[in-house]
């Protein structure tokens, strides 16, 4: 102990100076020192009279302990600090602690003292200070006095007990700390009952501090009462979760001993193996019925033998699993006998379709090959036509006529390679490509597979699938195409490929050349009032729930139907606006009408609103008005043309209604040559010079391009010049150039149409397409008189007659 403090070490017994004890001589052990080496505690107080173990490792403190396992009455003072994060220091202790001797040394070295001690008195701080590293204090005595048991004090302690009983019950490892106190104290002391039951208590330091702190016995037997029923509603609600988590897990363990006993018992009878054993057993039994490749039989057999030495808890067994899985689930070698019946697919043609004879004749010399060639490996259809006119349901009847399976899946909008040629297995969630899952729904290796919408693959960081597509749609390499995750050769080439487009300009060329596209352009009035009559009425009526003879449309009221609200080159809005009808219909039925109902013409605006086609008559018959023939990815349109002149000092010209590009240019080839032919054409040469000349292609709104509108355009301008209209029902396409020659155009047969549905009598086409005109089917060409044009005197001859 330094020196510093030998002065102030006066020993005390039994709260006297030594020498005044009566008696004479005091063993040194039993001296309770007025200066104490303190150590601080955390996070609880100790209470006087218990028996507490004690590590410390922190310098000072083992210094503290040293000191007083050293001196002769082996006393320590323990001390709750204020803050336990703050360091140890005079300032960071409360003022109130208990005095104990060191019991045994259980373990001591340089760095850590391991000690057993006895607690005895509380204690009052009066000076604190650091003397050899550790803290030394100044010390009060608070010696506990025996009292009287008033009745009061009485049924605290009772209270008390009682509560310990109830949490003995509650956790049985109180009764060993009660057996304990018991062995050194007696119950009849409320003073260390309350000591002790603060002790068994877990509450937080600052409380059990402000219960050593409280001298008066019955002050502190009250305050820990309140702790006491804190703990044990806390060691209530403990033992209510752990009452429900061990019947949960025994619920858990009940179910796996009985499933395991189940397990067990079907195994001795031979019912059931295990399930490793199980899924082998499976794959083998695959494997029977299949004819793989060299490749990927050795796969299957590796990955078979790498299967049964992994533990069904690894992860890779599971990758293993689904690989052999994929591997024995595909069709290998699986073929369904091909039909090359021409009559019955004729037959199914017919009737799933009426009209596209063109498309029919097309689809039957392809099966004729087949029959003669043995088999139509290596081919691949596109069929590409507007929306609504049965792409989809062409690819069905192929694959009817065949007899052979048919799966669609649609390439609109996928911008992943992945999706065509699948994930590598190092992947989680890891899967073959969107072919070899098709091929698995087929279930045969030879079915029809259709692309929907080839044209609308899209491109992105992740890939281009259109690439990816060449290799599948490319009969020199499909036979052995080999998927990221199956990583062994599929054979694909005898897949006969259906795909359907919109329109062939944004297909790339590599993928559309490894294409035998067919063209469906869709349909004129008379085929759709088949098509109605055939197929969509009867349809209609059946899905609203209506009987056949409910419901009926008169043959000038579906016409009007067609014409008027349904103009597209599909069925699709047609049918769009039957169901409509229906659904009046079954709305009258469901009010309580009895009696069939009959849709006339005049029916039609009250149940469909206003036709959005009754104003294309507005744009004939005036002049500098033409109607040109166009083509776009719906089909054929009618596209009326407008040119007027505006007085002017200077001459100009200017073209309005959203024009690409390429019209642009064809209404300027088109102003140049009209300028440069005016007395030609009956006008002054001076016309232009005072003139502001606008050209205008309705409807603004909608963006317009193509080269098929010269001669269209220069009809126009001509005909204001002239201020003398066209013939009536005249339709024109053509593009034209400097010189005056008419270019051929495409999509003869979808302008065709368009202008069958708008009325049109008088048609004119370029001379290079007098070939395609004359490949329409008659009843396309019937009641149509069509002029063909090598140069625009041509066309102007056929507009205004001979000069």
């Amino acid at each position: 102990m330094s020196e510093q403090h030998d002065d102030i070490i006066e020993a005390e017994f039994n709260g006297k100076p030594v020498e005044e004890e009566a008696g004479g001589l005091i063993l040194a052990t039993e001296v309770l020192p007025a200066g104490l080496p303190i150590v601080p505690l955390r996070p609880r107080p100790a209470f006087p009279n218990m028996l507490i173990p004690l590590a410390v490792n922190e310098p000072g403190q083992v210094q503290a302990v040293k000191r007083a396992a050293e001196s002769p009455s082996r006393a320590l003072g323990l001390v709750l600090v204020k803050e336990p994060d703050a360091p140890d220091g005079p300032g960071n202790l409360h003022g109130v602690g208990v005095v104990g001797k060191i019991v045994k040394v259980l373990h001591t070295d340089e760095e850590s003292t391991h000690v057993l001690i006895n607690t005895l008195e509380r204690f009052t701080v009066e000076e604190v200070s650091e003397a050899g590293g550790g803290l030394f204090a100044r010390v009060r005595y608070q010696y506990s006095t025996e009292l009287s048991v008033n009745p009061e004090l009485k049924a605290y302690s009772m209270a008390v007990l009682a509560t310990l009983k109830e949490l003995i019950q509650i956790n049985p490892l109180y009764s060993e700390e009660l057996k304990l106190f018991l062995s050194r104290s007696s119950l009849d002391d409320p003073g260390r009952l309350a000591d002790f039951a603060a002790h068994l208590t877990s509450a937080d330091g600052q409380e059990l501090q402000q219960v050593l702190e409280s001298f008066d016995v019955r002050r502190r037997i009250d305050m820990v009462l309140v702790l006491l029923k804190k703990e044990l509603e806390v060691s209530r609600l403990q033992t209510k979760i752990t009452k429900q988590i061990e019947e949960k897990i025994s619920a858990q363990q009940r179910e796996f001993f009985l499933r395991e006993q189940l397990k067990a018992i079907k195994k001795e009878l031979g019912l059931e193996k295990e399930g490793k054993a199980a899924e082998i057993e499976k794959f083998e039994e695959r494997l029977k019925g299949l004819k793989l490749n060299d490749e990927a039989e050795r796969a299957v057999t590796e990955e078979i033998e790498k299967l049964r030495l992994l533990e069904p808890a690894s992860p890779e067994y599971h990758v293993s699993r689904s690989y052999l899985d994929w591997l024995t689930v595909l069709p290998w070698g699986k073929f369904s006998r091909d039909s090359y019946n021409l009559e019955k697919a004729r037959r199914i043609l017919d009737r799933d379709h009426f009209g596209l004879d063109d498309v029919k004749e097309r689809i039957l010399e392809f099966i004729a090959v087949g029959k003669m060639k043995g088999d139509i490996s290596g081919s691949i259809l596109c069929l590409v036509g507007p929306p609504g006119v049965g792409k989809t349901s062409v690819g069905k009847s192929i694959a009817d006529a065949l007899g052979r399976t048919f799966y669609r899946f649609s390439l609109g909008g996928m911008r992943d390679e992945a999706e065509i040629k699948g994930h590598r297995r190092t992947y989680i969630g890891a899967m073959p490509g969107k072919f070899l899952q098709a091929m698995k729904s087929a279930g045969t290796a030879n079915p029809v597979l259709m692309l929907d919408e080839i044209d609308k693959v899209g491109a992105s960081f992740q890939g281009d699938p259109a690439s990816a597509l060449l290799e599948v749609l490319d009969p020199e390499q499909n036979a052995a195409f080999r998927d990221h995750y199956l990583d062994v050769p599929f054979d694909l080439s005898n897949v006969l490929f259906v795909a359907t487009a919109n329109q062939l300009d944004t297909i790339p060329a590599p993928l559309l050349d490894r294409m035998e596209v067919i063209r469906l352009s869709g349909y004129i009035l008379e085929e759709k009032l088949e098509i109605a009559r055939r197929y969509l009425i009867p349809k209609a009526l059946k899905n609203h729930g209506l009987k056949p003879r409910q419901v009926t449309i008169r043959k000038e009221a579906l016409a009007a139907l067609i014409d008027g609200w349904a103009r597209e080159a599909g069925v699709r809005t047609l049918e769009n606006r039957i169901r409509k009808l229906m659904r009046k219909a079954a709305r009258e039925f469901a009010s309580g009408r009895t009696e069939p109902l009959a849709v006339g013409r005049k029916d039609l605006p009250g149940l469909l609103g206003q036709p959005p086609f009754a104003t294309e008559e507005l744009f004939e018959a005036a002049p500098g008005v033409v109607t040109g023939l166009a083509w776009t990815s719906l089909g054929g349109a009618t596209l009326p043309i407008e040119a007027t002149a505006v007085p002017s000092r200077n001459k100009g010209f200017r073209q309005t209604g959203q024009l690409g590009n390429v019209m642009v240019e064809s209404s300027e080839i088109a102003y140049s040559y009209v300028m440069a032919h005016l007395k030609e054409y009956g006008a002054p040469e001076d016309f232009f010079d005072t003139r502001f000349v606008h050209l205008h292609v309705p409807a603004g709104a909608t963006p317009k391009d193509g080269p098929s509108a010269g001669v269209t355009m220069a009809t126009a301008l001509i005909s204001m010049m002239r201020g003398k209209p066209v013939r009536a029902k005249l339709g024109m396409t053509g593009e034209l150039t400097l010189t005056g020659r008419v270019l051929p155009i495409g999509g003869v047969k979808e302008k065709t149409i368009a202008a069958r549905r708008a009325g049109l009598k008088v048609l004119v086409f370029p001379e290079g397409n007098r070939t395609d005109f004359a490949d329409l089917p008659d009843y396309l060409k019937e009641g149509l008189e069509v002029h063909f044009a090598r140069e625009y005197k041509d066309v102007y001859k056929v507009a205004f007659g001979k000069k």
